[in-house]
């Protein structure tokens, strides 16, 4: 899965997530691209799975960029323990993602299974999104 090899601080503060994605919103590597929709933290394992489904339906053929990277650390206390005592433990990394950001990239197969797969890579997804297609201008 994916993780930062280091970072600067361990543990992060939650934050907000304020309107639409202004970097990371055009498709720049391939020809069909998944679009977020909605606001969420895009876990590592979720990115994982659905590159993983890109990657069982191209089956050799054609190319994908993953344009996200889980470098949020998320913690979490363990079972049962009382109220206080600081902030938990780093459990995994995610990426907040906001609208209009382009998740994965495809290029090098025809648009029907171009769509297949980016619609089986969506469904691993816990966020809202659509199929982008670049013109042919």
């Amino acid at each position: 899965m994916l993780a930062p090899k280091k970072v600067k601080h361990r543990k992060v503060r939650k934050g907000r997530s304020k309107g639409l994605s202004h970097s990371g919103n055009q498709l720049s590597f391939g020809s069909y691209g998944l679009k977020s929709q909605g606001t969420k933290w895009v876990p590592a394992r979720q990115i994982e799975a659905g590159r993983r489904a890109i990657i069982r339906y191209l089956r050799k053929g054609g190319k994908m960029w993953i344009r996200i990277f889980p470098d949020k650390p998320i913690t979490k206390k363990g079972a049962e323990t009382p109220m206080g005592g600081g902030k938990g433990a780093v459990d995994h990394y995610a990426f907040p993602i906001r609208p209009g950001r382009i998740i994965f990239e495809i290029e090098g197969i025809k648009e029907d299974m171009a769509r297949e797969a980016l619609r089986k890579a969506s469904a691993k997804l816990a966020v809202k999104t659509s199929i982008v297609i670049k013109d042919a201008t």
